[in-house]
């Protein structure tokens, strides 16, 4: 696997550069490390490298591993796409945003861009946890106005209207070990929190009691009446406003600028790794039975119903003209089961521990 280049970083790090290109090269070389782990422990199955471009703009880059010895399947996606928003997706965001035009005033669309790392992976092992995680810069855009009979210049960018980030990362087990889900959540917690100085009081200004809570309230399966998994941390709509998600304090100390929220993103991002691999390495060797692989498999279920019936992400991919269907149902495991009226999962039993934190989600850390 080929490491990051410096160019790479140094686009990265050059806070002149559109945040369009920065975004763009951060999830490029955000990919090959993690491609590059998860390779460093599967090493007899190595990801499979699919590049693609999208017909009404943009390309990726899609690392898909199946049938691996510790990996059943894993996916870690970048995409760069760009196009037009109709109207009726431009007065949708404007519900979050309401900077931008009214639908009636943008003819046929306006002009977006979106950048973006998604993965998922499913360990083999029934006691080795599934992780998904995504990290996204959204911009939309207006050319730039000119005078009557004045051509626009090809050479000058679009005016951007608006701008967000969005992401989180979440673990979803068959089986409840505590330490891994208390390594996990510190993690992320200290990803969130490395962002402020020393001196901030994190008790008041943390992103991560928010951005965890809106990650149980985001991955429930309403119709079952239970989470997805034990949570992680989720936001959208990260921008320079206010967040009605924050406190009044939060919202005074948060990230607020493109550059202070970029700098969010990464140490997440860069918190990935991490997080998940030394549970992977824990637990990817664990006796198990078959009971428990059915178990994982029943679990697997639940995972598929959540993405196809909730997940605004699939949703989204599925109704966009042009959309890579591969890639979009990357994140659905290779096999899953249902059974009618299953009897597993009942209290005093291993598989009944993990519900009732998946019915009761609780604070890890």
């Amino acid at each position: 696997m080929a490491e990051p280049s410096a160019k790479t970083d140094s686009v990265v790090d050059n806070p002149s550069a559109p945040m369009r290109d920065r975004m763009t090269a951060y999830i490029k070389s955000l990919q090959l490390q993690i491609v590059s782990a998860l390779e460093s422990l599967d090493q007899e199955a190595p990801f499979l490298h699919d590049s693609w471009t999208r017909t009404q703009g943009g390309f990726g880059t899609s690392c898909v591993l199946a049938k691996g010895t510790i990996l059943e399947k894993a996916g870690v996606n970048i995409s760069v796409v760009h196009g037009t928003l109709p109207p009726p997706a431009v007065a949708q965001m404007r519900v979050n945003h309401q900077e931008l035009p009214q639908p009636q005033d943008v003819g046929k669309g306006l002009p977006f861009f979106a950048a973006g790392l998604s993965l998922v992976i499913h360990p083999r092992n029934p006691k080795a946890p599934t992780v998904h995680a995504n990290y996204r810069y959204f911009e939309v855009t207006k050319p730039k106005p000119t005078t009557e009979g004045e051509t626009a210049s090809t050479d000058e960018p679009d005016e951007i209207v608006s701008w967000w980030f969005g992401g989180g990362a979440d673990l979803t087990p068959s089986y409840l070990y505590e330490e891994d889900c208390v390594h996990f959540h510190t993690t992320l917690r200290d990803a969130c929190n490395s962002i402020f100085p020393s001196s901030a009081d994190l008790s008041a200004v943390s992103l991560h009691p928010p951005f965890k809570k809106w990650c149980d309230e985001y991955f429930h399966i309403t119709h079952r009446g239970e989470c997805r998994g034990i949570g992680g941390i989720f936001f959208d709509d990260l921008t320079t406003a206010p967040h009605p998600r924050l406190s009044e304090t939060a919202n005074a100390s948060k990230p607020s600028t493109a550059e202070e929220i970029f700098k969010f993103i990464r140490a997440c991002g860069d918190a990935f790794v991490p997080s998940y691999l030394p549970i992977l390495s824990r637990r990817m060797n664990e006796p198990h039975t078959d009971e428990n692989r059915r178990w994982q498999l029943i679990r697997r279920g639940r995972y598929v119903e959540f993405n196809l019936v909730y997940d605004r992400g699939t949703k989204f991919g599925l109704h966009t003209p042009g959309a890579r269907i591969e890639s979009i149902l990357m994140s659905l495991p290779e096999t899953a089961r249902w059974e009618y009226m299953s009897d597993m999962g009942a209290e005093g039993t291993e598989e009944g521990t993990l519900m009732e934190v998946l019915k009761n989600p609780k604070d890890w850390v």
